[in-house]
């Protein structure tokens, strides 16, 4: 009898050893499961980079704190506010809405919530490329979409960066959807049709 018992007390605390050495690796496999391909929000900050062709909420409230107008569109001017920016608190001045740049305007962000076509933020030739764009073209493009090259007016009619109706964009050599067209190829048109007719075909902006 008393060597079954300890037969038995044996058998009990391998059982025991068991069921712990179980639990042990549930809980380490969780560990494992619940770290696996997860970015951290410190790692998502470093990534968070706005610039020129950026779009979305967290580029109005950059451009609320620069203080220029709030488009939601990062064009040449809200470049031009980040350098200038940039400068005043002893930063790299490329134009370039960096992490240390955010940091600095008090802005917290990563790349998820920016929008450029439901991706993270890109760069963009914006108005440079091959085509040279005169101050009146920009003021223009400032004046008529805030230099956003995929605007649309409220009634749909006029579209992109210089609010172009279909039958002038096509008129002068533009094909598609001008908001649809890459900035570059909307800075060339707008070029074109200013050397023809100068600031007229843009009466409330010129």
């Amino acid at each position: 009898m008393a060597a079954m018992r300890r037969r038995r007390r044996r058998l009990r605390g391998r059982t025991l050893a068991i069921a712990a050495l179980s639990s042990m690796t549930a809980l380490s496999g969780v560990a494992l499961a619940a770290g696996t391909g997860a970015t951290s929000p410190q790692a998502a900050q470093r990534s968070a980079t706005l610039s020129v062709g950026s779009s979305g909420p967290t580029v109005k409230r950059l451009q609320r704190k620069l203080h220029v107008q709030r488009t939601g569109y990062y064009g040449p001017q809200t470049k031009r506010a980040v350098k200038r920016f940039q400068r005043a608190h002893g930063l790299a001045a490329d134009g370039v809405a960096g992490p240390a740049t955010l940091r600095a305007l008090g802005i917290r962000a990563h790349s998820a919530q920016y929008s450029n076509g439901g991706t993270a933020p890109t760069t963009s030739t914006s108005s440079g490329g091959s085509t040279r764009v005169p101050a009146v073209l920009q003021r223009i493009a400032q004046c008529e979409s805030g230099d956003n090259p995929h605007a649309i007016s409220r009634g749909g009619r006029y579209r992109g960066k210089y609010q172009f109706d279909r039958a002038t964009w096509q008129r002068w050599g533009g094909t598609g959807d001008p908001a649809q067209a890459p900035e570059s190829v909307q800075d060339r048109v707008a070029l074109k049709l200013y050397k023809a007719r100068g600031t007229a075909p843009w009466p409330n902006c010129s």
